[in-house]
């Protein structure tokens, strides 16, 4: 199962905002530097509205999302990458994960200690990019090194990988992560082989108190949250090409022992239409290259997960190795078809039902139904 690390400065609300996406609390959640030292993990599970009312037209008796999972990691600090805090070992957990959720800061609470004393989400963005960037350019100059041996000596692979390590030196030398350097297709592959630190897709999300939550989905400039938001929204799109989500960890994480009706009811009495929680969770599941194909009858309704640009027949293998192997052909509709037109058998006359073969890509929300002989 792919996961992703909540990662940030110590004490801007990691392991409560962990708590909220797992709906537990079982990461302790206290105000002082390093209060998590191992990493919680949790499975989580991806919110999909389409669900319930793919259940509801099958009469399905058990609704099954799909799931991914969530990595609570230590607070970094200022020199991380030179052993400051836990340093290494901090480091060495963000390696393991394949994707990372930068928890910043967006309130003022005089009774929860900012390590840097003062409310700076761009700063404070900066201090964990910047040890994230030295952590990889020591590595990445430890590999060129040996590279340019194997490279004199004749290695035709080194000198692919060389080629690309000087590529991303000067750029990871500039400030700047690596998931951003002008590489070709090709050029990443070989790239993936360094295992850097910022080579892995990144979100951000905004940390806000529970009595700025309306003002930010306002965007009401005199709010200091919102203006906060916003640099950090502009930060996320410039200087990485990604999203930036708010959130109030605090308030979500003490909405985890309430149903999700309950939940979303309390949100919009605060003035927002839903959990912040549930949109970063989704993002998370695309931004791990992602998606989910449906399927659907009286037993259950359940989603699948697939890697974006696989074909038909690996979707068929998410459910049984041998649906795969004796795949013939998937009969297929779009969510959105299927549901306006209310039954399969409305879609079959509508000519919305199509039979796709192996070379069919599946897509998100797709509604299938396999063919196999094994």
């Amino acid at each position: 199962m792919l996961s992703a690390g909540i990662v940030g400065l110590p004490n801007v609300g990691k392991s409560t905002l962990f708590n909220a996406v797992t709906r537990t609390h079982n990461a302790p959640a206290e105000n002082y530097p390093f209060c998590t030292i191992d990493p919680n993990v949790g499975v989580v599970t991806v919110p999909d509205p389409r669900l319930e009312k793919l259940g509801q037209l099958s009469h399905s008796k058990k609704i099954v999302p799909t799931a991914i999972q969530f990595v609570d990691i230590a607070g970094l600090v200022k020199g991380a990458s030179a052993g400051e805090g836990l340093g290494n070992q901090f480091l060495s957990y963000i390696r393991e994960v394949d994707a990372i959720v930068q928890v910043v800061r967006c309130f003022a609470d005089a009774d929860v200690h900012h390590v840097s004393a003062t409310i700076d989400p761009i700063r404070d963005i900066e201090v964990i990019n910047t040890e994230l960037v030295l952590a990889d350019l020591a590595s990445l100059q430890k590999r060129s090194d040996r590279l340019q041996k194997e490279v004199r000596a004749g290695e035709k692979s080194a000198k692919i990988e060389n080629a690309v390590a000087e590529k991303l030196l000067p750029h990871l030398d500039s400030g700047k992560p690596a998931i951003t350097a002008p590489l070709e297709s090709e050029e990443k592959m070989v790239a993936r082989n360094f295992f850097l630190l910022t080579s892995k897709p990144t979100l951000f999300a905004c940390n806000v108190a529970e009595t700025d939550l309306a003002a930010v989905a306002k965007n009401d400039q005199t709010n200091a949250a919102a203006k906060y938001v916003d640099l950090v929204q502009d930060y996320a799109q410039h200087h990485f090409g990604t999203e930036a989500f708010v959130i109030s960890a605090r308030i979500e994480s003490e909405l985890a022992d309430l149903s999700e009706e309950e939940a979303l009811e309390y949100l919009r009495g605060l003035g927002v239409e839903d959990s912040g929680v549930h949109a970063l969770i989704r993002a998370v599941y695309h931004l791990l290259g992602l998606r989910t194909f449906l399927t659907t009858g009286e037993k259950e309704t359940r989603a699948w997960t697939i890697h974006a640009g696989e074909k038909a027949p690996a979707a068929a293998g998410a459910i049984h190795s041998d649906f795969e192997r004796g795949f013939i052909a998937a009969e297929t509709i779009a969510y959105g078809d299927l549901i306006a037109l209310g039954s399969f058998a409305k879609a079959r006359e509508a000519g919305k039902l199509r039979i796709e073969g192996k070379d069919y890509e599946v897509r998100d929300g797709d509604v299938m139904t396999f063919r196999f002989n094994v």
